[in-house]
Parts: C-alpha cells; sequence; structure tokens
C-alpha cells in the first residue's frame, strides 16, 4: 500500500468537469479559500445531526472562523431529507444574514445544501422547482446563494447533480428540485475526511455509487460520453470498494471510491432505471438507506433486463477485468460482491412486505427514472420486481 504522502503527490488533481473539483488529501484545508472565490464572507455550513457531532465539522468551521470567516452550522437534516429541514435552514440562512453554503457530508446533507442556496433567494414553494417541463425558469437566478460542496461519503455523487432530492410528505414520493445552477460551484473532495466511516455504511454508499455508474451505461439512451465515465467508475469500484469496507483507514481506497461516486452522478445525466425507481417508495414510505435499497434490487434488476443488456454486461466484463466476458460473469460478480461487504439478500431483510409489492408499484412507475430504464416498465413488472427481491427470486 502507498503511503500518505503518496496519496497528496498522486491521487491529486483540480478539474473543471463538470464543475471546479480540488480532489485529494488535505484539500479541505482549500475551503476558506473557496468560499471567498464565489464571494463569501458569512457561509452557512449544513451537513447532519450526527456528523454535526464529528471533528471533521468542528474542524472544518475552526478552518473557516481561523480564515475570518463568520461560519456557523445548520444541522437540521435527516435521512431521505424532508421540506422542513430546507425551511428551517432557510430561516437560519436568512436571520444570520449569510451569503454562501457550505454543503458538507453525505447525499442528504449535500441536497439540503443545495435547496437551502436555491430557496434563500425564492418566494415560491420549493415543489414549484420539481423537475418537470421548464419549472426551473420560475427560479429567481439572482437570489440563489453560491454553494461549496464537501462530500465526505463515497455514494450519492450530489456534489456535481443539479437536482435536490427530497421526499414529499404529501404524497410519500421523492422529488427531484431542479435547476442548472444548483451545480455546486466548487466541489473539494478529500478522502481522509470519510476515513473511519463504519463498514456497513460505506458499503452501502459504494453500492449507491455502483447503481448510478452501472444504470447510467445500461440506460437505453445514446450518450457515449456518460458510458465511457460509467465504465470506468465501474471497474474502479470493483477494485476498490472491498478494499475500503475492509479497513476504514484506507486513504487510497477511499480516494478512488470518492471520485468513482462523483463519476456516477457525472454519467446519470444519462438516466438511471429501475433500481432507483424501486429504491426510492422504499425510502420514501419506510425510510431505508437508498444506497442500501439500491444495493438489494441490483441483480433483480439486471435479470429482469437481461434481454437488453446482456450484450453491454459482456463488454463491461471485460472491461473491469472478470475471467469471463460475459452477463453471467457480471451478474455473478456483482452476488459475490454483495455477499462480500455485507449487502442483505433480499428487500424482506429491509422492512419491505408483500403487500408493499402493490402499494409500491404505481409510485415506481411514476418515479423520474423509470423512462430510462433499458426494457419498458409497466405496474405489472414493478409489482412482480418488488416480490421477486422481497422473496429472494433471481429469476425474470
Amino acid at each position: 500500500m502507498t503511503t500518505a504522502s503518496t496519496h497528496k503527490t498522486e491521487l491529486t488533481g483540480r478539474w473543471h468537469f463538470p464543475t471546479s473539483i480540488r480532489f485529494g488529501a488535505g484539500r479541505i484545508r482549500e475551503l476558506p479559500a473557496a468560499c471567498r472565490e464565489l464571494g463569501s464572507e458569512r457561509p452557512l455550513l449544513v451537513t447532519d445531526t450526527g456528523l454535526a457531532k464529528l471533528p471533521v465539522v468542528t474542524q472544518a468551521v475552526e478552518l473557516c472562523r481561523a480564515a475570518g470567516l463568520g461560519c456557523e452550522v445548520y444541522s437540521e437534516v435527516q435521512a431521505n431529507p424532508v421540506e422542513a429541514n430546507v425551511t428551517q435552514g432557510v430561516d437560519k440562512f436568512r436571520a444570520g444574514g449569510h451569503d454562501g453554503v457550505i454543503a458538507f457530508g453525505g447525499g442528504s446533507a449535500l441536497d439540503v445544501g443545495k435547496a437551502i442556496a436555491l430557496m434563500v433567494g425564492q418566494t415560491r414553494p420549493i415543489w414549484d422547482f420539481e423537475d418537470k417541463e421548464d419549472w426551473y425558469t420560475r427560479v429567481n437566478v439572482a437570489g440563489m446563494a453560491p454553494v461549496v460542496a464537501v462530500p465526505t461519503t463515497a455514494g450519492t455523487g450530489s456534489e456535481v447533480g443539479r437536482c435536490s432530492v427530497l421526499t414529499d410528505l404529501r404524497d410519500h414520493t421523492k422529488k427531484l428540485i431542479f435547476h442548472p445552477r444548483i451545480l455546486p460551484a466548487i466541489v473539494i473532495e478529500d478522502p481522509e475526511l470519510g476515513v473511519g466511516l463504519p463498514a456497513k455504511l460505506t458499503a452501502a454508499v459504494g453500492m449507491d455509487a455502483l447503481s448510478h455508474n452501472l444504470e447510467a451505461f445500461c440506460g437505453s439512451a445514446y450518450h457515449p460520453l456518460a458510458d465511457g465515465i460509467a465504465v470506468e467508475g465501474i471497474r474502479l469500484i470493483k477494485e476498490w470498494l472491498p478494499a475500503a469496507v475492509r479497513d476504514g483507514a484506507d486513504v487510497e481506497a477511499r480516494a478512488h471510491m470518492l471520485i468513482a461516486s462523483t463519476m456516477g452522478a457525472t454519467a446519470f445525466q444519462k438516466g438511471l432505471g429501475a433500481m432507483h425507481s424501486l429504491s426510492h417508495p422504499c425510502s420514501a414510505n419506510l425510510n431505508t438507506h437508498h444506497g442500501l435499497t439500491n444495493a438489494v434490487v441490483m441483480p433483480y434488476v439486471l435479470v429482469h433486463n437481461e434481454p437488453a443488456i446482456a450484450k453491454k454486461l459482456g463488454r463491461l466484463a471485460a472491461y473491469v477485468g472478470l475471467r469471463k466476458a460475459t452477463y453471467a460473469a457480471f451478474l455473478d460478480w456483482i452476488l459475490e460482491l454483495r455477499e462480500t461487504i455485507g449487502i442483505p439478500p433480499t428487500l424482506m431483510a429491509l422492512g419491505l412486505k408483500e403487500q408493499h409489492a402493490a402499494e409500491f408499484a404505481p409510485q415506481a412507475l411514476a418515479d423520474p427514472s423509470t423512462p430510462s430504464n433499458p426494457l419498458p416498465m409497466d405496474r405489472a413488472s414493478f409489482e412482480q420486481l418488488y416480490l421477486h427481491a422481497i422473496r429472494g427470486e433471481l429469476t425474470a
């Protein structure tokens, strides 16, 4: 294994795609300069309740304050965030006279931070900016606050996303709040911030990153740029996710997983698919972990989509270095990976019962991820997929 100093010299970069990214161990020290680059002297650091208690947040705030920035913390962010998490943050932003947002943490914190930065300048309700038709044109762009994103897990890739995902408690569905400018202007990716992340969480978020890359690659749209990013993201995950789960202090593994997560969210501009369609109703209604749910349903969706993706997955199997360049070999690898890193085999382990299949199928069909699934989906298909994943039936 390479040394920490090698990490800083080799696994480092400053990129400008799809936004400005400062990557490498120790780059968190550039946080105050990044805020000032965006004209922010009083940033509001948005994170989740658990992370707010840990040294990584305390140290980030101290960095900012030592540089003369008026940095405060907002941490009323739950897993699978809801509108109230955003509105309370907007109130704190305005009351504190803040002029920018540091979105710091996993996907929930990043999504809420981006949504706060959007909503501080709006008068309409947040659901008016759902990703439908041209609703994003309703946004008062001049009122938006700048965002520096600092991901601490390697899963959602929300640091390079143009949406915030929120649960709408009115109908218990997940909705995408979209605007092109919600994309953080600067991203700081420091793999040392993820050191010590528990193995189970590392596994779940890592499989989320895999689902993003994999569904983007398998998607029905024509987008070779996204495909190229996705296949390398999948290769990195194959090489490094088991190591990251096995050793929480492996900075090299953390670094590769961090960029693989970013690659997944970059690639899924092409679209996602039935993994996410199945997962969103589970987390919106039962508060299951999004990445873990994607990990559980993954092989069931691959089996369902086999007629449309077998050739693609054969090519992918060759690229990531499997012994056989076949769909079957790729599916076997997914099953072996899940077992190795401790992913439950069925949705029943996450609390789903068979009656949820009929209840959640209409929500899955209406999910924005559904149109880009490799095979057309209907309500019956989703109900059957739920039942397969609940019962552990790996069959089409």
